[in-house]
């Protein structure tokens, strides 16, 4: 069950507390909303740091209770809620200096500790092995938390989702509840618990079971030579006098991607050959300007010019819908307008060119899986909120993710990531800064915020009403197709990565649903889950607001 850990050539783990100039940004990720007050940040450069950790923060809180302050993990801090950076925090363990990719021979598969960002994951893997993860397009983001919340990518439809290629997981445990161990977890493990294990990453979230040091994968896929890659918007004032036009766009896009996956011919004039073509739609709230598209098929292909043109007329002709550049920002994109013209780039390049976080800001997010296109309640609904006059910003969207391909390929069970059927991911964001000198400091910061909650406030209601008129039909939240009488309904859960406290409170997911947040994210693998919980933390050391239950808790 054990394996050498990776030295990390220190007496001890570095600890930087209150009063050391790194503690200010050590003790936040990259939502501004969750800013920590932990006794230290232990920065670990190797598992052996990660193990006297654990252990040290085990001695401090001796006994078989649950201690009532926690200790997290943060690989790259984009964890959407407070899960790391929560009040009630007393250690969190920063393994972003564990970023090493490397070839393992003995395991026979490609080693990934879990501090690597996604960009680095990608430059080290392409340059000395020509092989991707196919994962996310935000190039800060941890393996850590994006690998075990079963992370997707710009290549997942063609290659399926990052968990898809995972071989074996290091983790450090702490099943006895005293002491942590270094646990290697395989596919093929003959030990079923280890099996669990294993499984359990892959797609179960991150903080719910130890603290991953190292991913190993199999079976990677190479990525095309080139891609082709084109960004376009559309003008609000298109829509203003005709809503119509706005339905029928995003109607159209939701049933080609519903039709390409089902085989259906629908109204799409051509074949069905675009697996390898992903796209991002976003659809910008009013203030913005603009609605945009962003494009990436296989470049390596010489039809891919003329099947990225069939697809734009068909989806909006350009006679109807006049193009413009893409030339503001788009949630986490910035202005991408060089990519107007068609532009064939190295997919290395290209991934570089589409690579972006956004300003670190607060920002509030949800989820859904579509297994098929938008209803027309639905619709009405997006565009209603979109052109929200009582809410006026211009970071604000919905951004609709063509899904599917070989991702759907996946029985719901292989792995804990249960959605595989679903065609488009959406998830809902808004962005703000503090823009308030609350508590009269003479600056703007996160002490305004703890002291006016209303800065917050427009924000989070415009997003959670958004929320739940377009999923109004199934109680507010997108329900999983088993719960729902048929034929109107196309919503499969949400995304563990995207995580969303408000599932949990009645006020926005009313229990009489019968869509508890743990079902709405695992469905059926979630007994399984349980089970791996109480088996290696029994004593629910690893925990947040969304984490795993034990089977005898709510």
């Amino acid at each position: 069950m054990s394996t050498p850990s990776i030295r990390s050539g220190s007496a001890k783990p570095i600890e930087v507390g209150p009063g050391d100039a790194r503690y200010e940004a050590l003790r936040r990720g990259f939502n501004q909303r969750w800013i920590a007050r932990p006794d230290h940040v232990v920065v670990a450069t190797g598992t052996d740091d990660v193990v006297a950790a654990v252990d040290a923060w085990l001695a401090r809180h001796p006994g078989g209770g649950t201690p009532p302050r926690r200790i997290t993990v943060r690989s790259g801090g984009h964890c959407y809620e407070d899960f790391v950076c929560g009040d009630d925090v007393s250690v969190i363990i920063d393994i972003s200096a564990m970023d090493r990719v490397s070839y393992d021979s003995a395991m026979d598969a490609f080693c990934v500790e879990a501090g690597a960002s996604n960009w680095h994951v990608a430059t080290q893997l392409y340059r000395r092995h020509g092989r991707a993860v196919p994962g996310g397009s935000c190039y800060s983001v941890g393996a850590g938390g994006h690998v075990t919340a079963g992370g997707f990518g710009l290549l997942s439809r063609l290659h399926g989702l990052t968990v898809d290629h995972l071989y074996a997981v290091e983790v450090v445990t702490v099943r006895d509840g005293t002491h942590a161990a270094v646990t290697v977890a395989r596919r093929d493990s003959d030990d079923p618990v280890l099996r669990d294990l294993w499984w359990a990453h892959t797609g179960g979230g991150g903080g719910n079971f130890g603290i991953v040091t190292r991913f190993w994968f199999r079976d990677l896929p190479e990525p095309p030579a080139q891609v082709l890659l084109r960004t376009v918007a559309w003008d609000w004032s298109l829509f203003d006098d005709e809503p119509e036009r706005f339905y029928v766009l995003v109607r159209r896009y939701g049933r080609f991607f519903e039709g390409e996956q089902s085989g259906a011919r629908g109204d799409f004039p051509y074949p069905y050959d675009y697996w390898d073509m992903f796209t991002l739609l976003k659809l910008n709230h009013r203030k913005a300007g603009k609605i945009g598209l962003i494009v990436q098929l296989d470049g390596d292909r010489a039809d891919s010019p003329e099947r990225l043109r069939r697809f734009l007329e068909h989806i909006a002709p350009e006679a109807d819908y006049p193009q413009s550049p893409l030339d503001v920002r788009m949630g986490e994109h910035p202005p991408l307008e060089d990519l107007y013209i068609p532009t064939r780039l190295p997919w290395l390049t290209a991934t570089q060119n589409l690579n972006e976080s956004g300003p670190s800001r607060c920002g509030k997010y949800k989820s859904a899986y579509h297994t098929a296109g938008f209803t027309d309640a639905q619709l009405l609904a997006v565009y209603d909120h979109l052109t929200d006059a009582r809410y006026e910003n211009d970071q604000a969207l919905l951004q609709v993710d063509s899904y599917g391909g070989r991702i759907n390929d996946v029985p719901p069970d292989a792995t804990a990531v249960p959605q595989r059927s679903s065609v488009l991911k959406l998830q809902f964001q808004t962005y703000w800064t503090w823009n308030k000198d609350a508590n009269h400091d003479g600056v703007y910061d996160y002490e305004d915020a703890r002291a006016d909650p209303s800065i917050a406030a427009p924000h989070l209601d415009w997003i959670r009403r958004f929320y739940g008129a377009v999923y109004a039909d199934t109680g507010g939240v997108p329900a999983v197709p088993d719960d729902v009488p048929e034929p109107e309904h196309n919503t499969d859960g949400c995304y563990i990565g995207y995580c969303d406290t408000d599932l949990n409170d009645p006020a926005y997911n009313d229990p009489k649903n019968g869509q508890p947040w743990y079902h709405l994210y695992y469905q059926g693998n979630y007994a399984r889950l349980q089970r791996t919980k109480a088996y290696w933390d029994p004593r629910d050391v690893f925990r947040h607001r969304q984490s795993v239950r034990l089977p005898d808790r709510p």
